[in-house]
Parts: C-alpha cells; structure tokens; sequence
C-alpha cells in the first residue's frame, strides 16, 4: 500500500474537531486516507517537504457551470443584471457541442485544481448539438478531481414565458429518462467515491413545476442530491411572486426540495423565514460572491445563515458570470462581502477557510472529505508562502486569505499528487489551453 508523508510544515491546519492547527506538522497518507496527523512522523515512501507551507485540507468547490469557461468576458453581458446576461449568452451556448463542453471542462477543473480545490460539484442544463453529461465526467477523470456532476434541465422556454430560447430545450420525458441514464451509469455512492452524481433543474423560471417535483420524486428514489438556482437576485424573487405566488423558498419546500439532500446555490436574497426553514431542513446553500458581486446580485446573508445552522459552502458560479475560477480567492471575497456588510469582525479567516473546506463537504454530503484527519480521504493543499505575496505576514494560516499565494505549489487527490510545483501533472495544460482558445474564437465568428 502506497504511502506519502508531507513533512515539516509550517502549520498543518486539520478542520478537525478541535480545528488544530499543528505546528511544524506532518500528514501521513496511506492508500488514498489520511493515516496520521501530527509531528515527527516517519515513513518508507515517498517523502513531500513542506517547510515554509500551510497544508490545508482541499477546498471544496459547490457550485460551478465548467462549460462557461469558454465565454469569459463577452462583451455583451459584461454588464448586465442575471436575466439580461442569460439572454446575450444562451444564443452562444446553443452553438456548442460534445468537443465544447469537454474542452471548457478541463479548463475549469484545471484552474480549480491549481487554487487548491480538490472536491467539485458542477452544474450542466444544456445540452446543445450532441452534447451529455459525459464530456465533463470524461474531463474530470483525466484531470483528477473527485467529481460531483448534476444532471441539469432547462423545459420551458421564450414561446411558454420562460426565459431561455426554444432551441435550448428538452421535452421533460426526455430529461427524467437521461436523467436515470447517468445515475445508473456514473454514480458511485461509496466512501471515498471520486464520482457522484445529483439531478438539477436549471431554475424556476427554465423548467415547470411538474420536472421539479418529478425530478425530487427520482432523486430520493435513487438516493442521490438536488440541486438548482433560487433567490439569487430581485428580478428573481419578483418572478416567484408573479408565476407561483409565494417566495423562493415557500416554492422549494411546496415541491420538496428542502433537506439534507438538497442544496440551492446563490440565496442571496433569502429572508428570515426562509434562513429558518433552511436550518430547520438542513438545506444547503452554494455562496457564489464573485458571481453575486458580477452581476449586482447583492450580499448573501452568510453570517445570518451559519449562526442559524444552515450548511452553507463555497462556489465559484460559471466562469462567464465570475468570469474566473479561483475557489481560494472565494473564500477571501466571502471574507471580505460580509465584513462590507456587518463590519471588520463579521467573518474571521479561519471561518472562511472553515466555509471553504468543511461547509463544502457538508454541502455535498460527503463526511468522508474536508479535514484532515485519521481516516479521512488523502485530499490536500499546499500552499508555499515563500513568495512576495506573504512576505512579512505574521499569521500563516491568515496569510492565505489575507494576502496570498493564491496558488496552490502541491495538490493531492485521494493521496494522488494532481498539481505539482504549481504545475498540474494530469494534462497537458498549455496545449488544452490553446484549444479552448480556439473553440472561443470560432465561436465569436
């Protein structure tokens, strides 16, 4: 059995129970699990160095659309509001396709990976010209992120009042049959899985109220997560007002996508009651303050969510609404909205780094990631403050959200090494790179 010590570190921050930080620490990996934390720890591997880091659990990625990464900074939704951004984008993603979809996923996974994020869910409801649900996972596999895909939807388009063109839509047979194609085909339920799925339809406004009951309906039925978008802005909660009659989360819970199996990304816009039923229900929530930030969508009630209990993790959004995917500087901007809001005392670092790592897990369900720990999985950041960017700083472990690095020199996945010296060992990223850059100027042909 394989064996891999990280040795000597700065300070070893474990998320454990007692959230220990352990100076000059080491962690031992044996076969893909953490088998020890601690100092002076000995091994016959394969010895890591990591004098001068900060090892950190992987952070954990809750919300992201890999496809996206091929339409960063498109000149006609730089700046506009969620509803205006969709429709100058959906014309573009029509035109998309199997190769697309794979490319731009690699991309994604590959900058995730390289700011420090281990574990990733992704968010896919469209499926233009061939395209399935396949292509990311393909991508996942060859870049080496434990993977949480979600089989996504959009039903109801412009002819029906909904927001997305015709083109873009599925018949919702269609979509509950596919649906059960890749639960069958892809998830893996067990510990230290590297693939699970969930079911997401796209929105309230993009598919009818009959999917999103039927969709909860199979998802309990074959044990695997919800997953969608709610409250994100105003002209979103205005929308829930007019066609349903109620607010977002009255909504949720009336279809029964509220629980522990489920979790909603974004909630910028939840409001008391609604905090509530999500602490009561352990609902989760994806906070994407990049995106939020992008497009005007508002703060987030962070602080008002995790002191009612609600699990709540980190997302980076799609990489046209960030436009980037750096899930570390997440967890500084998550940081920083709420000491906006609420003032300096708001959020501490080590919270953040808490919301990024175990809220994640939490988020997605997986107790078996997000610490490190004896008998956890062997997923970990190392982070080499030798760089200017924490010259001078005082606090290592404040020093990440603080001032930097904001890349990660090593990354272990299952006690696999995926990035090393800052570099990903898993692809061959300068030439994706040109590709992907390819594909994004025949589109905008």
């Amino acid at each position: 059995m394989s064996e891999v010590l990280i040795r000597g570190a700065e300070v070893v921050v474990t998320m454990d129970g007692a959230r220990r930080e352990v100076a000059g620490g080491d962690v031992l990996v044996r076969g893909g699990v953490i088998a020890a934390v601690g100092q002076g720890l000995t091994s016959a591997g394969r010895v890591v160095e990591a004098k001068g880091c900060v090892v950190t659990p992987g952070l954990v990625n809750t919300h992201h659309h890999l496809y996206q990464t091929l339409t960063r900074a498109v000149p006609g939704g730089q700046d506009a509001l969620l509803f205006g951004w969709l429709k100058t984008l959906y014309p573009i993603w029509g035109r998309f396709g199997p190769e697309e979809i794979f490319v731009s996923a690699q991309v994604g996974l590959a900058e995730l990976a390289l700011s420090g994020c281990t574990l990733t869910s992704d968010h896919l409801y469209l499926y233009p010209n061939g395209a399935r649900l396949d292509d990311t996972i393909a991508a996942a596999r060859e870049v080496g992120l434990r993977f949480h895909p979600t089989r996504g939807a959009m039903s109801i388009g412009e002819s029906a009042g909904g927001l997305p063109p015709d083109t873009l839509m599925e018949r919702e047979a269609a979509i509950l049959e596919d649906s059960i194609r890749v639960v069958d085909a892809f998830h893996d339920a067990s510990e230290g899985s590297m693939l699970r799925v969930g079911l997401a339809p796209c929105s309230p406004f993009s598919v009818s109220r009959d999917l999103m009951r039927e969709a909860a309906l199979l998802a309990r039925d074959k044990r695997v997560m919800l997953h969608t978008h709610l409250a994100e802005n105003d002209e979103d909660v205005a929308y829930s007002l007019a066609q349903f009659g109620c607010r977002p989360g009255q909504y949720a819970e009336d279809l029964g996508w509220t629980g522990p199996d489920v979790w909603h990304a974004h909630c910028v816009k939840l409001d008391a009651g609604e905090i509530s039923l999500f602490a009561r229900s352990q609902t989760g929530v994806a906070h994407c303050p990049c995106s939020n930030c992008r497009l005007g969508s508002g703060i987030a009630p962070l602080r008002a969510m995790r002191d009612a209990g609600v699990p709540v993790g980190l997302g980076v959004d799609g990489s046209a609404s960030n436009d980037a995917g750096n899930l570390i500087g997440e967890a500084r901007q998550a940081m920083l909205l709420q000491r906006v809001a609420r003032g300096a005392d708001a959020m501490s670092v080590r919270e953040a780094l808490e919301v990024a790592t175990l809220g994640g897990a939490q988020v997605l369900g997986r107790p078996d990631c997000g610490s490190l720990e004896p008998g956890k999985r062997a997923d970990l950041a190392i982070w080499d403050l030798s760089g200017i960017e924490a010259a001078g700083a005082w606090d290592p472990v404040a020093a990440l959200l603080l001032c930097g690095p904001t890349r990660v020199r090593d990354l272990f996945v299952e006690g696999r090494q995926v990035v090393g010296d800052g570099q990903m060992l898993t692809l061959d990223l300068p030439r994706v790179i040109e590709r992907q850059r390819q594909l994004a100027r025949a589109l905008a042909l």
